[in-house]
Order: C-alpha cells, then structure tokens, then sequence
C-alpha cells in the first residue's frame, strides 16, 4: 500500500503529483494508486487513466533495477471544470445539450450555457423548462459524470390540405346500389325507387378550399416553408350557378337531373322515352336522357348527361358523356371476335345488374351487379362484378381491363371457360411523367440559381438605385424568380403525389375474389401475369416483386356490404 504523502497537490493545487522510488515503494498495482486518489483531498479532481497505468508499469518495471533508486514524479489527476456540448441533428431540426460535472473546478451556470448556445447559432425553440432541469441534475452527479438531454426543438412546416369538392346530391347510377325495402322487410330489386331529380336552389356541391398551411423553422431560426395545398376549380354548369352569399357553393338553377363532371354538376334537361325502337328512330339530347323501357336491336343512343334505362338493352349502342345505367340488363351477341351487337361508352360510370356479349368502356368505374358474361369491359377505374351482399357477381368469359383494381364475387366457370383479366397496367406510364416532372423541377433549381448569381453579381445599389433601366431589369429578374418558385412548389406537390402513387402502386390496385377463382383464368397485373390450373377461394391477388401472388388471408367484400 502507498503512503498518503506520497501524492500532494501542485503549488496551484490543480494538480495531483506523485513522487515515489521504485525499489522502495514497487511493486504496485492499480488499485494502490486509485486509493491514494480517493483520498478526500483527491477526490474531486479528474483521474488521468493513461498516466496512471503508464506510472504502474514503469514503477514495476524499475523496482528491481538499479535505476529504481531514483525518484519517479507522474501527474496523477488534474482539476476540472464543467463542460457544456451542444448537438445539432443534421436537419438542424433538435438539439441536444449535454452537461458533464466538474471534477474539483467550476461548474457550468446559466450565462454559460447561454454563450455556448449563441456559439451554435441555437435561439428557437428552447426549452427554459428543459435547461433548468438540467442544471439541476448536474448537481447531484458524480465528479466527471454526464446527463444529457433535448433543449430545442425546431417547428416542422405544416403542409396544406388539397381542396375537396363534396357532392351534395345522389346521382341515376346509385339507384342501382338502393333497391328499395317492401313492408316485410325483402328487397324489391325491380323497384329502384323515384328518379334522382333536384329543384331550383337546391345545394349541389360543395367546395373544401385548399389551405395554405403554416412555415415552421428549425432551431437556428431559418424559415421552412410549407407546401400549400392544391386547389381544385369548382365551375357552374349547366343549369347551376354558384350561391349568391358563397362562392364555394354550387345551386341548382333549374329542376333536372344531376350530373356529377370533374369540375362540378349540371343540372340537366331530361328528356323521357318509353321505349328507343324503329318508331323513335336514334336517340341523341343536349341533356340526360331516361329511358321507362327498353332500347332495341340496332338503335343508338346518344347523350350529352346521363343516360338512364328502365328495362334492358338488346344490340344497341349508346354514349353518354355522363353515366349510363341500366336498371335490368345489357343484352347481344358475339359478331366476331372481340366484337359485339352491343357497345356502352360512358366518360362517367356504367351500372347494370347483368351484362352479356357486350363491349362495355368507360372513364369511371363500371359496377355489374350479378353477372357479366362473355364481354370485353375496359374501364379508368375499378370493375365491381358484386352485389352490395357480396353473395351474387360472376364474372365468366371475355376480357376484363380494370385499371384501378377488380372486385368480384367469383371469376371464371366449372367449365374452365377462359376469362382474362388485366389490371394495373400504367405504372410504366407513370413513372415516365414521374421523371418528366423531376426533369422539370431540376430545370427550375438550375434557372432560379442562375437568377441570383446574375443579382449577386449586381453593383452596389448605391450605383444603380436611380437608374430606372435597371431597377427594371432587376424587377424583371425577380418577377421571374417568383413565378419559377411558384411554378417549382406547384410540380414539386404533384411529382410527391405521383411519387406516392408509383411506389404503392401494386399495393393499391390489385384483385380481390370474394368466394372463387376457376380453372383457366388469366391474371395480368402491370408485367406479371399467370394462368389458373387449380380452384382458388377467397383471395386477393396482386403484383409482389413482379409476379403474381395470391393472399388467402385478405378478407374481401363487396363494395357498399356491411360486416
């Protein structure tokens, strides 16, 4: 064990020094020096770990030669104030403070962490509350001890919300979907109830507006801007107007059918017909049109709204550039291959309870209630083969393109009748415009660059501050830096949103069956694709790593059902 005197204070008292002879005091280890440090005068100060072992080692090593006569002096522990440390996170969004205890010097106080701070360029969003605590803490550590902790925290820009244009209406096709309920309690699926009609200043739709959102900062105080929404024209068609007292507000002006388009409702005419056959001739109105009865062999009809059918329709043609719905069923015959007596093209929705021979196209979704047989269907949206119970909807036969996603109760036949399916098919598309609109973008950082070298290159303004050509020049210069950085937030909000829409893509349309896939059904979503050779059940069926997976653990129903 070392005696007490062999290790004292400096003349500074800022130091432990130790002064031993080898042969005398040796050998040693590294509990003898350690307790020499605890002594009370000691204690406090901050142990030099490497001139400790080097001073054991040494002391050892000489103890036995005749240089261990001689005295060994090593500094042992040294006085120590407190420190303060301030971390930045690299999107300068947090920092973090650390405290460490001094060893028999100064601790920190409040003014000094206050200098460190403003070192840092830290001055939002800190925390009085955090600092004080902090402080507190310290003081109950060990000499040489450390607590650390989050004392700022920078405000993240809230983004807008897009605006949001909410129908206030039912539209023709929905009938389809609210079969009406007798007094017993059984659905009456051939009373659809009353046509869908509105009166004058009746509410239409209305307009969510997009909002601006709010800037955040980051904790040096630098501004983030936030990303405003996107806004969505609200225009009043025919037979609308906007509401006299609010602008986002859309009225009927005339008593009609509504007929819901990308940008609002019109309020059509509608024009009413028994039946379309040889004695009407074709069928074409500025308007929607309804049909009580059937539409026969050869005729077309054709639409400016909405077209409406009452009873069936049997090799005909019709366009609409609203919806088409057909309240029974949609009848022809195969010509040739891929090629049918009956065409249905909608720019809006196609609805019907069955559906066989027929080419059915169409923008928005196409619903068949209980069977589509042996047709071509192609649709922008999504094919619902299903009634709202999800026990009825057979899809057999024919070629079915559903862009954004197929729900069907049952797909292909017994028979192992060939039924192909398309769906998810424009990622490639997609990502094509992804990379246009990046392209765009960079184009735009690269010209908004160029813009401020040409400003900062400028003389001093106190050469050009009276020179009106200039100050022309320089407006011209800065006008165009706006409208890039406008333009540049605008594209950036869409290449987000189509950047979220590429990457879940194949989460997000893909093939859900009900209750059954048969024999010899083709599956092709995006660039996977696979033929059935055995009966699957309940499934959904989608596009994993470019082949074609079946998940028998989804639970699919029918869209409008009810758990």
């Amino acid at each position: 064990m070392l005696a007490p005197e062999l290790l004292e204070l400096s003349s500074d008292k800022s130091q432990a020094e130790l002064r031993l002879i080898p042969k005398d005091h040796g050998p040693i280890n590294r509990d003898d020096v350690m307790r020499l440090l605890s002594l009370p005068e000691f204690c406090l100060l901050h142990p030099l770990d490497q001139a400790i072992d080097k001073v054991v080692a040494q002391t050892n090593t000489l103890c036995n030669q005749d240089k261990g006569k001689f005295e060994l002096f090593a500094v042992l522990a040294e006085r120590r104030d407190g420190s303060v440390k301030i971390e930045i996170s690299p999107d300068k969004m947090l920092a973090t403070m650390t405290l460490t205890a001094p060893c028999g010097g100064k601790a920190v106080d409040l003014p000094e962490i206050l200098t460190e701070l403003k070192k840092n360029n830290v001055c939002m969003g800190l925390s009085k509350l955090k600092i004080q605590t902090l402080l507190q803490k310290m003081t109950k550590l060990k000499p040489g001890n450390s607590c650390k902790n989050e004392i700022a925290q920078g405000k993240h820009a809230i983004n807008g919300q897009n605006a949001v244009l909410e129908r206030k209406v039912s539209l023709a096709r929905e009938r389809l979907l609210q079969p009406q309920e007798r007094e017993d309690g059984t659905v009456d699926m051939r009373n659809l109830g009353s046509m869908i009609m509105v009166k004058p200043n009746d509410i239409l739709m209305i307009k969510h507006p997009a909002t601006e959102g709010s800037p955040g900062y980051n904790i040096k105080g630098e501004v983030i801007k936030q990303k405003p929404g996107k806004d969505l024209p609200l225009q009043a068609g025919t037979g609308a107007d906007f509401h006299p007292k609010d602008p986002n507000k859309l009225i009927a002006t005339v008593a009609g059918q509504p007929v819901e388009t990308r940008t609002g409702v019109n309020v059509d005419d509608v024009l009413q017909v028994k039946d379309v056959d040889i004695s009407t001739g074709h069928v074409t109105f500025k308007g929607s049109i309804l049909i009580t009865g059937d539409v026969h062999e050869g005729m077309i009809v054709k639409s400016a709204g909405d077209i409406t059918v009452m009873g069936f329709v049997d090799s005909a043609t019709l366009e609409a550039e609203g919806d088409i719905t057909v309240s029974k069923g949609v009848i022809g015959r195969q010509i040739r291959v891929n090629e049918f007596s009956t065409n249905l093209t909608a720019q809006g929705q196609i609805s019907a309870q069955f559906v066989q021979y027929s080419q059915l196209t169409a923008k928005g979704n196409i619903l068949i209630t209980k069977q589509l047989l042996h047709s071509n269907t192609k649709t922008a949206g999504t094919l619902t083969v299903s009634d709202t119970s999800g026990r009825r909807g057979d899809l057999i036969g024919g070629i079915a393109h559903a862009e954004k996603g197929l729900i069907a109760v049952a797909i292909g036949a017994t028979a192992g009748t060939k039924t192909e399916v398309f769906c998810a098919m424009e990622q490639g598309e997609l990502k094509q415009n992804l990379k246009h609109i990046e392209e765009s973008v960079q184009a735009m950082v690269l010209a908004t660059l160029d813009i401020e070298a040409r400003l900062k290159k400028l003389p001093p303004k106190s050469e050009w501050q009276n020179d009106p050509v200039m100050i022309e020049q320089i407006k011209i210069m800065l006008d165009e830096k706006n409208r890039i950085l406008n333009e540049r937030i605008r594209e950036e909000l869409e290449f987000d949103g189509l950047k979220q829409e590429v990457e879940s893509y194949f989460d997000k349309y893909h093939i859900d069956v009900i209750k059954h896939v048969f024999l010899n059904v083709e599956f092709h979503i995006g660039q996977a694709n696979h033929r059935t050779t055995r009966e699957h059940g309940t499934c959904s069926i989608s596009n994993i790593n470019q082949e074609i997976n079946f998940d028998y653990n989804a639970k699919p129903k029918a869209q409008g059902a009810t758990n």
